[in-house]
């Protein structure tokens, strides 16, 4: 059996939560185990442990808290911000050893700032081991621009041994391997500089297939419309109540989900004397429940030069076979399918979205037909196997470790 260690040591992440990135951490460790693999989690940060899915509750986690340092992720006390960045580093150092100690056939790690554990398996384990790092977002640039950064020049040169330390390094979206390249040395085909065989692979999100099944539309009365994320800025939710005010025939505006933007969501919703039923976050397992009903999901991204996300609402809109009105930018267009799985509308116009909204809800046969065209790619494409598949293709291509428990298994052998 496969022995992997799967290493989070980004404090702003928890394990178990609502997040997408608490959603990323379990799924990919279902993924490994479907292979099966034994998990362990080694982690800075547990999350809501009184409500662990049922599937998880015996998932071993090493629990390695950052220690407090008088000041919030987001202060921007540089004093503050300083000692928080080498509490992260003394909490990754720790868990690098846990890790060495344990000796897996694979360390498999979500890049955070500051974390040097690849680096400390390669070293303590050599060729034993095989390595992943996850890149989900440019995390340097994201904490100087939003947050405070103090040693930029360390997060870089540990970002650069741990790709220097990893077989595969895989990245959500190309504008994140860009990043990564650009940061790194790697040149186009992948290949770091010094790096010995690491690869710099594209591997977007994925979806449960098994979780999220299709939803059966409520078509009494008026079409339910759903939105699915945080309530923030960067997601266009005010765009979308914008082009709800504008519809044609009235739609029910199901937003599922919470954050900073509430406030200004309900107060649009009042100015636009809208009815929108407002769940709040809800965890993982109740997402499937949250979409029940729907005829139409939603992704209203604004424009934007920087949209280097793969969302995980647009594929779990396509596994619940709802079909996708969402922006045209990013990776978006790479999954969802204008005409066929979606409708694909500009960023930022709320007048293209109303009215690509009010076709659908105006042919609810043809809205569910490309619900079923989601489904299916989402069951072809995009489960959580085939991204784990993906991200250790390189690997499973080249001869397997010299282990003392097992090899990696190959791509396509479960």
């Amino acid at each position: 059996m496969t022995r992997v260690a799967y290493v989070c040591a980004d404090p702003g992440i928890p394990v178990f939560g609502t997040k997408g990135a608490s959603v990323h951490i379990q799924e990919i460790v279902r993924a490994w185990r479907r292979r099966g693999a034994e998990v362990e989690v080694y982690a800075v940060r547990l999350g809501d442990v009184d409500h662990v899915p049922a599937d998880l509750a015996d998932l071993v986690v090493h629990h390695v808290p950052v220690g407090r340092v008088g000041s919030g992720p987001g202060g921007d006390d540089p004093g503050a911000a300083a000692r928080r960045e080498v509490a992260q580093r003394q909490a990754a150092a720790e868990i690098g050893r846990r890790v060495v100690a344990a000796a897996p056939d694979v360390v498999y790690e979500r890049y955070s700032l500051f974390s040097g554990v690849l680096h400390l398996a390669r070293r303590g384990l050599g060729g034993g081991v095989r390595t992943v790092l996850e890149v989900n977002a440019p995390l340097i640039d994201e904490q100087r621009r939003h947050r405070v950064l103090v040693d930029e020049a360390g997060s870089v040169d540990a970002l650069r041994a741990q790709v220097g330390a990893a077989d595969v390094v895989a990245c959500v979206s190309e504008r994140v391997a860009a990043w990564v390249r650009e940061r790194t040395g790697a040149d186009e085909g992948g290949a770091v500089q010094g790096a010995g065989a690491a690869r710099v692979v594209v591997v977007p999100n994925g979806v449960n297939t098994r979780r999220i099944r299709a939803v059966t539309p409520d078509l009494d009365g008026d079409p339910v419309v759903v939105f699915v994320g945080t309530l923030k800025p960067w997601h266009g939710v005010e765009d979308l109540l914008e082009a709800a005010a504008m519809a044609r025939r009235p739609w029910r505006l199901r937003i599922v989900g919470d954050g900073p933007q509430r406030e200004a969501v309900e107060q649009a919703a009042a100015r636009h004397g809208l009815a929108v039923e407002l769940t709040g976050a809800v965890a993982p397992e109740e997402v499937p429940a949250a979409l029940e009903g729907a005829l139409v999901a939603v992704a209203p991204y604004p424009a934007s030069d920087d949209h280097y996300f793969s969302p995980l609402k647009v594929y779990e809109y396509g596994a619940a076979a709802l079909p996708v009105v969402a922006s045209r930018i990013g990776q978006i267009p790479a999954v969802v399918q204008d005409g066929v799985t979606g409708v694909l509308v500009p960023p930022s116009d709320p007048v293209a979205l109303a009215a690509a909204v009010d076709a659908l809800v105006d042919d609810p046969d043809a809205a569910r037909a490309l619900g079923a065209a989601a489904r299916r790619l989402m069951e072809r494409e995009h489960s959580w196997e085939h991204v784990l598949d993906a991200t250790l293709a390189p690997v499973t291509s080249t001869a397997p470790p010299a282990s003392p428990h097992t090899s990696v298994p190959a791509a396509g052998g479960r």
